[in-house]
C-alpha cells in the first residue's frame, strides 16, 4: 500500500472512530436502555399524559421559534451582508453572543426583563399579557439560544451570491419583495434550509434557559427536556430515557432530511427511493 493511501486510510478510520465513540455509542446505549422493558413499555412511557403534553409543547414551541427565526434571521443576514451602517461590526459580533454564554444565564436575562419586576414584564402584566412562566417565555428562550443559526448559515451564501439576477429582476420592474421571494430565496435555499432545520433541532433540546423562565408546570409549561430531568430526579430513568429517545429520533430524522435536501438535486435520494412513484415505462426509459 502506498504511503499516501495508508495516510488517507488512517485519517478516515480516525474520523469515523471519533464520530462512533462520541455520537453513535451513546445513542445505542440510551436506545437500548429505553427498550429494556420492551416496545410496549416505551410506547406507554411516551404516551402518559404528562409526557405527551411535554412533547407536544416542545414541538409546537420549536416550530414557532423556527418560523420566527427563519424570517427575521433571513432579513438580518441580508442586512448584515448587503448594507453598510455605523456599528455593523458590533451587531455582527452580538449575533454570536448566544453561543458564548451559558443558556442558564440567558434564562436569567429573560427573567430580569420580562419578570413581574422587569420594565417590560411589568408593563405587559398590566395589560394582561403573561410572558414569564408561560408559553411566550418558552418561545423567547428558544429564540434567544437559536438566533445565530439562520444568520450564520445564510451569511456565507449571500456573500458568494452574484447580484446580476437580482439587478435583472429590478430592471424588469419587479418589486423588492417579489425579487426577494422569487430570486434571492431560491438562490440561498440550501443555506436557509440548514439554518431553519438546525434551529428546530436545537430548540427541541433546549433546557438551561427554559428551566428558568417556564415555571415547569406539568401539562402546561413543562417541555420535554425539563420532563426528562424531573423523571431522573424521581428515580424513573426508564421514563426519562423513553422521552429522550423520542426527541432524539425526531432530531435525527430532521438532520437526515436536511442532509439529503442540501445535496445537488440528482444526488438527494438513493436510486431505489427516487424510483418510487414512477411508472414502469418511465423507469425503463
Amino acid at each position: 500500500m502506498r504511503p499516501h493511501s495508508l495516510a488517507a486510510l488512517s485519517l478516515r478510520v480516525t474520523a469515523i472512530g471519533y464520530v462512533l465513540v462520541l455520537i453513535l455509542l451513546p445513542l445505542i446505549g440510551i436506545a437500548q436502555q429505553s427498550l429494556n422493558g420492551g416496545i410496549g413499555r416505551f410506547v406507554a412511557d411516551i404516551g402518559t399524559p404528562q409526557a405527551s403534553a411535554a412533547l407536544w409543547l416542545t414541538l409546537e414551541a420549536a416550530l414557532l421559534t423556527t418560523l420566527i427565526n427563519g424570517l427575521f434571521g433571513t432579513l438580518s443576514a441580508i442586512v448584515l451582508v448587503r448594507y453598510e451602517f455605523p456599528g455593523r461590526w458590533f451587531l455582527n459580533a452580538l449575533v454570536d453572543l448566544p453561543f458564548a454564554i451559558p443558556t442558564l444565564v440567558a434564562g436569567l436575562m429573560i427573567a430580569a426583563i420580562y419578570g413581574p419586576t422587569g420594565f417590560a414584564g411589568g408593563w405587559l402584566e398590566q395589560r394582561g399579557v403573561a410572558v414569564l412562566y408561560d408559553t411566550p417565555g418558552i418561545v423567547l428562550a428558544m429564540l434567544f439560544v437559536t438566533m445565530p443559526f439562520t444568520i450564520r448559515a445564510l451569511q456565507p451564501v449571500l456573500m458568494e451570491l452574484e447580484r446580476e439576477q437580482e439587478e435583472a429582476s429590478f430592471t424588469l420592474g419587479a418589486s423588492a419583495w417579489t425579487t426577494f421571494w422569487k430570486v434571492t430565496v431560491p438562490s440561498v435555499l440550501p443555506g436557509l434550509l440548514t439554518g431553519v432545520f438546525l434551529t428546530f433541532v436545537r430548540a427541541l433540546g433546549e433546557f438551561g434557559s427554559i428551566v428558568i423562565v417556564a415555571g415547569n408546570i406539568p401539562m402546561k409549561t413543562q417541555v420535554a427536556s425539563v420532563y426528562v430531568y424531573g423523571e431522573i430526579e424521581s428515580y424513573n430513568p426508564q421514563g426519562a430515557t423513553s422521552v429522550s429517545v423520542a426527541i432524539l429520533v425526531i432530531s435525527l430524522l430532521i438532520l437526515v432530511l436536511l442532509e439529503r435536501l442540501t445535496r445537488p438535486p440528482g444526488e438527494r435520494w438513493p436510486d431505489w427511493l427516487s424510483g418510487l412513484g414512477r411508472s414502469p415505462r418511465s423507469l425503463s426509459e
